[in-house]
């Protein structure tokens, strides 16, 4: 589970340990403790990972104007996604290849 130094904590920490994944929330510094620099460089490998699944997701919902699916019936809905993915690898290769 990546998430930022929000989640951090131990109630998040027992809710997914209880789901058995691996807690990987940035670790959070506070006044007169703040972070060593190898807690500033795992925070950094962290955050590479959940930076790139976000701004996937942040893409998706910016191109679409939200989450919400509205179709009737499963088929649709899976195609309409489908299309969705399809822009967003359409728009992703267009940029690495220019860039």
């Amino acid at each position: 589970m990546h998430g930022d130094s929000a989640y951090s904590g131990e109630p998040f920490a027992r809710a997914v340990a209880k789901v058995k994944m691996k807690n990987k929330t940035d670790k959070i510094g506070y006044r007169g403790k703040p972070l060593t620099s190898q807690q500033k460089k795992r925070n950094t490998r962290k955050s590479r990972v959940r930076a790139r699944v976000e701004h996937v997701f942040g893409f998706l919902h910016q191109a679409t104007g939200g989450p919400i699916i509205r179709t009737v019936g499963k088929a649709r809905a899976e195609i309409k996604t489908g299309s969705i993915y399809l822009t967003y690898n359409l728009c992703r290769y267009n940029s690495i290849t220019q860039g």
